[in-house]
């Protein structure tokens, strides 16, 4: 009879840790936060004041109308780029504000 080891690896204890405590999600949401500078490039990324995500929605503060109202029309590709980036469906809206 073969007896199960009680020993992890440690990917494993920290995989199983996050979901214990439910952080796997607000980790997620901070890479995607994280993301942002590389998945927009740099110029928009200096026109970006503040970033947050509430209720799978990410909130971006900008500080140009004209960038504000041309990325309107790209919110599907970036939210595209952010989760191929981070390996999951984070978000379900971008709110450029």
């Amino acid at each position: 009879m073969m007896v199960k080891s009680n020993e992890l690896t440690l990917k494993e204890a920290i995989k199983e840790l996050l979901e214990t405590y439910r952080l796997k999600d607000k980790l997620v949401e901070i890479q995607l936060i994280h993301a942002w500078d590389k998945v927009v490039g740099k110029m928009i990324a200096q026109h970006t004041k503040r970033l947050y995500i509430n209720k799978k929605v990410l909130y971006v503060k900008l500080d140009s109308p004209a960038l504000r109202h041309e990325l309107s029309y790209a919110k599907t590709k970036i939210m595209e780029m952010l989760h191929k980036e981070v390996g999951e469906e984070v978000i379900k809206e971008i709110v450029f504000k």
